[in-house]
């Protein structure tokens, strides 16, 4: 295998891996109320009330304004549909680096600066919707995490790109 199909095939391998995470991260935005419910029984089924009672009580304060927003305010919910639609929207602008990735490397550029925007997010709008500090850490994490494939994915674009257009087959002469 070539340097240059070694290189596409690594970039296009790490592409996936954060596209799937992505589309997991948002899909799982949709169901919030069930999925907090689940949480919220296997918690408790692991003792967790017993250990660590400060999460407890936190998942027991979210489930809990989940199913009033679920019973009592629907609409409210509506905001989490969107950023899960969100979510999937950037994952298919992650095919464009798929195809090309010299060309497209910018969203790679983009993908990398809206992680790095979770972080400021995460410790403003934390405290001022009440979120616990070690929560937004675990916010934050997304965006680190998230980071590291991309990272890997543009050093690997930058070093695609160094090797050069892809030569093209040579016409045939004309008759």
């Amino acid at each position: 295998m070539s340097d240059r199909a070694a290189l596409l095939r690594g970039i296009r391998v790490w592409l996936v891996l954060f596209v799937v995470c992505l589309v997991l991260s948002g899909a799982t935005a949709f169901p919030l109320v069930h999925e907090l419910r689940w949480t919220e029984s296997a918690l408790r089924a692991l003792s967790v009330p017993d250990h660590l009672p400060g999460l407890w009580d936190w998942i027991e304060r979210v489930r809990t304004g989940l199913d009033t927003a679920d019973s009592d305010y629907p609409f409210l919910l509506y905001g989490t549909d969107w950023l899960a639609f969100a979510h999937l929207v950037i994952a298919v602008a992650f095919y464009g680096p798929y195809r090309d990735p010299v060309r497209n490397i910018w969203v790679v550029e983009f993908g990398m600066i809206a992680c790095a925007g979770i972080v400021p997010l995460a410790l403003v709008c934390g405290p001022i919707r009440g979120i616990p500090f070690w929560w937004s850490l675990i916010d934050m994490s997304f965006g680190v995490f998230g980071v590291v494939p991309l990272y890997v994915v543009r050093k690997k674009i930058k070093r695609l790109e160094a090797l050069g257009a892809a030569p093209r087959p040579m016409a045939a002469p004309a008759a």
